[in-house]
């Protein structure tokens, strides 16, 4: 019997400590342009806002263009993931903030995540496989904040 509760001790430690040194969540990221198809970018956002809603952690999405930087991060306003904080960096306008519905949220991260040419109106174009932009969860501790810029 008091092995059972050592052993049983010993599984719930150690599922902490793993729950606190890696996230089930640290797998959810992508580079755009991607090879992922329309279903399995769906998916991808289906599982990163799951987790915005049941874990400490924001969505963010950096776009890289000649001379700027783009930002934008989404992180659960409540705990029935309803509605998401969007918080916009841009390095020539700065922060914008704004509530935004599951829906929307959802619509926007695929519409990143889909993109195969770059966004520029200037007609620049990055070199062939090069990266426009980077999606991941990181944990809302490390997330930039306006207050901080």
């Amino acid at each position: 019997m008091a092995s059972e509760r050592t052993t049983q001790t010993e599984t719930t430690h150690q599922t902490a400590t793993n729950l606190d040194s890696e996230g089930p969540w640290e797998d959810l990221k992508e580079t755009v342009p991607n090879d992922r198809d329309h279903v399995s970018i769906v998916a991808l956002v289906e599982c990163a806002l799951v987790e915005l809603t049941h874990e400490d952690v924001g969505a963010v999405f950096v776009e890289q263009e000649v001379g700027r930087t783009k930002r934008t991060q989404y992180v659960a306003v409540n705990d029935v993931g309803e509605q998401f904080q969007k918080r916009h960096f841009d390095d020539r306008l700065g922060w914008h903030e704004t509530t935004l519905e599951r829906p929307v949220v959802r619509d926007e991260l695929i519409t990143h995540l889909s993109r195969s040419e770059p966004s520029m109106s200037s007609g620049a174009s990055n070199a062939a496989g090069d990266e426009l932009g980077q999606f991941r969860l990181n944990p809302v501790r490390e997330l930039q904040h306006p207050s901080e810029m």
